[in-house]
């Protein structure tokens, strides 16, 4: 089966296991949690952009690695992208060859007919077995010294990594990695920008700078990889210069002035902002994101205390499940809030740090919400004990997996637009509250 083949099949059998219909209409947000529910399977974190990239949604001209291929067949019930291929393999159909990292499929007329072999005789024929057999020892031994004779070593004091951003806060934001490889073998090395492995850059090793454009405020953990080794890694802190608000397109996002999403004492974008630069709403509705990311002081995630007013403001065309999320972001992880209207509970995720569950597989209709009226969201996080309210009604309680991690952040995400009244977040220590 042809490779192109092989990729629609699997599309088919992740539409299928998610139940979220046809993938050619998934959200950018359907991607980000399709991203978590893999991670919290394998073990493999692979990004929403990796994953659209597959499926046809940014243009790439690249075949993805046998790492991805591998993690997304092993998410589907298989043990790797091999016996994926070998399960689907169509009967007297063409071969398809699995490289290291990539997959080749042979065009008809590629493949040479057979030529007709001469007979031998089996004294000749046990002479060249034995022949063959010397080759492939001396072979195997050359090889194996070859490699052990002088493996090239890779020594972390080597090597000095460091960044800084070219403005102090505020997106789009340049990244300037100065680094120190010269003593790397091979010619170059690798910058990995974020937590995500697929943010990497192949740069020379005699080079001393190298930069990169962050379009969205996070926390993010950028390093130095020699010969596939980690040899220097540090903490990267975009911060957002107050509320940044955007429509999140791909590869560049829209943003939109304070002017025009501050008004009457709330926060919101109204549709007709979206409509008249000239992006689109239906068939499928943008995602707006609110961001506010700083250093709010010495808070954590095992004990805050966290309250907003909020609703999604737009139900036209293909938004009737108006999906809305709150993240609380902190320094590696998050804690994320899902609401929708009640009838398409079965699409959210619910994320606490390193607590996971699916509303596939869970009963998550506590997050369903009437947005015709403002939704209060509350949590109380205490001694890794969290618990959820919805107007003021406890609804969810989190007594595992809670770890303590510095809050860096606060995201609103919308599909098509929303409105936040107020947001308030606190431990005694830390007030931080907004009322735009």
């Amino acid at each position: 089966m042809p490779f192109d083949e092989l990729i629609e099949t699997l599309k088919q059998q992740y539409e299928t296991e998610t139940g979220w219909g046809d993938s050619r209409s998934w959200s950018n947000q359907d991607f980000i949690n399709l991203s978590g529910r893999i991670h919290q399977r394998t073990g493999v974190t692979l990004s929403h952009v990796t994953l659209k990239r597959i499926w046809g949604k940014v243009k790439y001209d690249s075949l993805p690695n046998t790492y991805t291929l591998d993690t997304l067949a092993h998410y589907i019930g298989f043990s790797g992208w091999r016996s994926f291929v070998t399960a689907h393999q169509k009967n007297g159909g063409t071969n398809v060859a699995v490289l290291e990292d990539v997959i080749v499929t042979p065009e008809p007329g590629q493949i040479p007919a057979p030529k007709p072999v001469a007979p031998i005789n089996p004294t000749n024929r046990r002479i060249w077995q034995i022949t063959a057999g010397i080759a492939l020892i001396a072979g195997i031994v050359i090889t194996y010294l070859s490699i052990n004779k002088n493996p090239p070593q890779v020594v972390d004091a080597d090597y000095t990594f460091s960044s800084k951003t070219v403005v102090t806060a505020g997106v789009p934001n340049s990244v300037i990695f100065n680094y120190d490889a010269k003593k790397a073998p091979g010619d170059s090395v690798i910058i990995q920008q974020s937590w995500d492995k697929t943010l990497r850059q192949k740069v020379s090793k005699l080079d001393k700078q190298h930069t990169s454009i962050y379009y969205y405020p996070d926390y993010y953990h950028a390093k130095l990889i020699v010969n596939n080794r980690v040899v220097k890694q540090h903490d990267l802190l975009i911060k957002s210069n107050g509320w940044v608000s955007a429509v999140t397109l791909s590869p560049v996002p829209v943003y939109f002035d304070s002017v025009d999403v501050m008004k009457d004492g709330k926060m919101g974008l109204p549709i007709q902002q979206i409509i008249a630069h000239n992006i689109k709403t239906e068939p499928v509705a943008p995602y707006v994101l609110f961001s506010n990311v700083k250093d709010f002081g010495e808070i954590y995630s095992d004990d805050f205390v966290f309250e907003t007013l909020l609703k999604n403001d737009y139900s036209g065309g293909a938004n009737a499940c108006q999906q809305t999320h709150i993240y609380i972001l902190c320094k590696g992880t998050a804690v994320g809030i899902p609401l929708c209207v009640k009838g398409c509970v079965s699409n959210v995720d619910f994320i606490f740090t390193n607590y996971f569950k699916s509303g596939k597989k869970q009963d998550l209709s506590m997050f369903g919400a009437d947005f015709g009226k403002f939704v209060k969201v509350s949590v109380e996080s205490h001694n890794r004990v969290a618990k959820i309210y919805m107007d003021d009604k406890l609804v969810y309680t989190v007594s595992s997996g809670i770890i303590r991690s510095k809050i860096i952040g606060i995201d609103f995400s919308f599909q098509g637009t929303g409105s936040v009244d107020y947001v308030k977040l606190s431990n005694g220590k830390v007030n931080y509250q907004d009322n735009f």
